[in-house]
């Protein structure tokens, strides 16, 4: 076990990861030859970075350290690092080299063609000067993945992170991870081969077994690491060497964790066996697994558990496309391992797949939105024919109410929490504006007016996701009672379930807007029972959109969320053209109900002054200027509300 002293576990960081951090490009037709791949999903990559990410992800505080290129995969990688929550301070910008690329495929469930594009990348020139002995010692763990010993440079730079780490007891870590390619052993077409002897190699690797607490490897890597082809003598030979803690990966087998002397057959091993998943994809799940056993051994867990942790990562990994985004968070992982016996298909299991897409989710806590919505078609093309304007100038107006929203998010000091609903009818444009601003920028799906509910475009809804932004949030209005005659109500229910799966297959949120017919009686319990339909349905949208409830509704709505979807992002308010006292006193309803995150109100904020920028009778800054005003004014409305 890893024993560590009381003076560690103060340390800032549990762990540094020292190696390759890449781009990884996926090909997405599954059973296709390489060559016939049509397109490509775009992942963070290097197995040092998979690690950093799956251990922050995991709960832990990682940190990376390495190069990135100075463009734009450089600035994902570092993003997505961020965005697990991974320390980035020591990922250096190189303004002279590229950010290294692999680009993958899945044949079938042994054939994973890969091609690294790796020669001179940003990675491979890290140097001593990229750290101190503080920042290594400022963390209880070092990780170094093998292929930064093979190039003389980064041999350097790694074992003199190792030197330091001895010297401030750190524990060191090396993930063999050998990539024959890597070392210039085979064509630079066969990424996929795992395993090439050479005795130069293993004589290399095993001057920094020395300084090891904790070594990792399949059969193949104890093989290059211990210089021999029968596995014992090559751990042998480890132990030799090291006293490290030695896990060795047994494939579908499990693993086997030693310690001490080795003994003279596997037989005498204890194995600790994994679950049987099936196989989809075994490309990254080493680095799940790593960064599974070290939850474990970071905690002192035991090595059971450790193992258990690991084994459970790897087969979620290999279950799902991609790498790090498919490494699963805490609450998932341990879910999984109380229920694993009865989940053989992971990638299939509601529960699982539910909890994997809510527990790592990019974008912020979103703690409030102050959100201007004018994502309306219908209305506004209907005013702009009232005053005989061009329909084309709707498209110029969603641009200058950005520019309205942005200066009052900007006077109020909204820090980030500034929210938009756009159309791509008419605010295409617009929603280039904000992408990519860290803005929470909804995106409406439905046809308007439309009861039964239709979506724009038809009924594939999928193949138009996939042209979507990533934080763009789906949202889709229903005009929705659950006591609307049968066929109607199906019919939404239906077409609200397609959505949802939509949205869970393109990793978008959904936020459901419910609005029941004015002509239809309603009470404190209506929105409740609408909301818990769809809930009962297994659909359980990111976000909900609901004209402002009663107190006692607010405290059936809180329940039923807490109950049925804890991990909600929350409630927004809409407005339904209502003057702003109105509003405001909808506010005060929901002042103390935390699930409340704010509002997306629309037409009391602009309506006028549109009309009258269509009719011409007021110029852009006057539009932007009294827009502003307004959207100020109901932001004082949510900030000042108290429950009356």
């Amino acid at each position: 076990m890893s024993n560590f002293s009381a003076s560690s576990a103060d340390r800032p960081l549990d762990v540094i990861c020292l190696g390759r951090a890449a781009v990884d490009l996926y090909g997405e037709q599954i059973g296709s030859r390489l060559e016939d791949m049509s397109g490509f999903a775009k992942y963070l990559g290097g197995s040092s970075a998979n690690i950093a990410f799956g251990t922050a992800r995991l709960g832990l505080k990682s940190a990376m350290l390495t190069r990135v290129g100075d463009e734009h995969m450089g600035r994902f990688v570092r993003e997505e690092l961020a965005s697990a929550g991974v320390d980035v301070s020591h990922v250096v910008t190189d303004t002279e080299r590229h950010t290294g690329l692999v680009i993958l495929g899945i044949k079938d469930q042994e054939t994973f063609p890969l091609i690294f594009y790796r020669r001179d990348c940003a990675d491979m020139a890290i140097s001593n000067d990229d750290f101190s002995p503080q920042f290594i010692a400022s963390s209880r763990a070092l990780l170094i993945t093998g292929t930064h010993f093979s190039t003389e440079q980064t041999y350097a730079a790694s074992k003199t992170a190792m030197e330091y780490a001895r010297a401030a007891g750190t524990r060191v870590i090396l993930d063999i991870d050998y990539r024959p390619v890597l070392w210039g052993l085979t064509g630079i077409g066969e990424g996929e081969n795992r395993f090439v002897s050479d005795d130069s190699v293993s004589t290399h690797l095993q001057t920094v077994l020395p300084y090891c607490d904790l070594i990792v490897g399949t059969e193949e890597e104890v093989h290059i690491a211990g210089g021999s082809t029968d596995t014992i003598t090559a751990l042998k030979k480890i132990r030799s060497l090291s006293d490290a803690t030695i896990v060795l990966k047994l494939g579908a087998l499990g693993c086997t964790v030693l310690e001490g002397a080795i003994p003279d057959s596997m037989d005498s091993f204890d194995v600790f066996t994994g679950v049987r998943v099936d196989v989809m994809n075994v490309l990254g799940a080493g680095d799940a697994f790593m960064s599974g056993y070290l939850r474990g051994w970071l905690r002192d867990e035991s090595p059971e558990r450790c193992c258990a942790y690991a084994n459970a990562c790897g087969a979620l990994v290999v279950s799902r496309h991609g790498c790090a985004p498919a490494i699963p968070s805490g609450e998932e992982l341990d879910y999984y391992l109380q229920h694993a016996h009865g989940i053989p298909r992971p990638d299939q299991d509601t529960e699982l797949n539910y909890l994997h897409r809510v527990t790592t989710r990019r974008q912020g806590d979103w703690s409030e939105i102050c959100g201007l919505a004018f994502d309306h078609r219908k209305q506004l093309f209907d005013m702009a024919r009232e005053v005989g304007a061009d329909p084309a100038r709707i498209s110029q107006l969603k641009r200058l109410l950005v520019q309205a929203a942005r200066r009052g998010a900007d006077t109020a000091g909204l820090d980030g929490n500034v929210g938009v609903l756009i159309d791509d009818t008419y605010g295409q444009d617009a929603l280039n504006d904000v992408t990519g601003q860290g803005w929470w920028i909804g995106r409406p799906v439905e046809l308007p007016s439309s009861l039964p509910i239709e979506l724009e475009g038809g009924r594939s809804i999928g193949s138009r996701l996939q042209e979507w932004p990533r934080e763009h949030v789906v949202k889709c209005l229903i005009f929705y009672h659950p006591d609307q005659d049968i066929d109607t109500r199906r019919a939404q229910e239906r077409q609200a379930m397609e959505l949802y799966k939509a949205c869970c297959a393109s990793g978008h949120e959904l936020l459901l807007e419910l609005i029941p017919p004015r002509d239809m009686p309603q009470d404190d319990n209506t929105l409740v029972r609408a909301m818990t339909r769809f809930y009962n349905l297994g659909l359980r949208p990111d976000w909900w959109k609901l004209p402002s409830p009663s107190r006692a509704a607010w405290g059936l709505i809180t329940d039923l969320i807490k109950t049925r979807a804890p991990h909600c992002r929350g409630v927004v308010l809409l407005g339904l053209d209502a003057p702003a006292d109105e509003i405001r006193q909808g506010f005060k309803h929901s002042a103390g109900f935390e699930i409340c995150k704010g509002f997306t109100i629309g037409r009391t904020l602009w309506a006028k002054e549109s009309r009258q920028w269509l009719a011409g009778e007021l110029d852009d800054e006057g539009l932007i200027s009294g827009v502003s005003n307004n959207y100020l004014q109901l932001i004082q409305y949510w900030r000042e509300r108290t429950a009356s």
